[in-house]
């Protein structure tokens, strides 16, 4: 067990917790945020996707130990400071979850995309969000990218 300490959605946050803990089960079982969803534990679906430094990773991967002390992680609760996030309105504006299941995984992907690139393209979604979704909601996932900065 040892001591991390990191920023979690603004705010400082500390740990005692084995090294190889992954950071989605740090999230879940120690500091109770569970929009942070378990999906697959091989870093394939996205369903765990949060923010490091602004940074998506997969956390159900994502050992403890290897976050820096003072590290930035955000998690879809931290998305949206004062309310709903502008993504998380589109989503709802434009009807994309069915089960909703990976959508936070989603959201999240499709935050640290709009971050890198305001306008990406259908090309440049394809390629960075590849996030699974069961009920295939993809379409009205791109389209919803793409109508964010219309």
């Amino acid at each position: 067990m040892a001591k991390y300490n990191f920023l979690l959605n603004g705010a400082p946050a500390e740990v005692d917790v084995d090294a190889s803990t992954p950071l989605l089960w740090v999230l879940r079982d120690h500091l109770g945020l569970t929009g942070t969803k378990f999906g697959c534990g091989a870093a394939q679906c996205g369903a765990c996707t949060v923010h490091l430094d602004g940074e998506a990773v997969r956390s159900c991967v994502f050992p403890i130990d290897a976050i820096a002390a003072g590290a930035k992680v955000t998690t879809i609760e931290g998305l949206g400071k004062d309310g709903l996030h502008r993504i998380q309105q589109a989503w709802i504006d434009h009807q994309v979850p069915q089960c909703g299941y990976c959508q936070p995984g989603m959201i999240m992907a499709t935050a640290a995309l709009l971050a890198a690139k305001p306008r990406p393209t259908t090309a440049d979604i394809e390629a960075s969000i590849t996030n699974i979704c069961r009920c295939g909601t993809y379409a009205r996932i791109k389209q919803t990218i793409l109508a964010l900065h219309q």
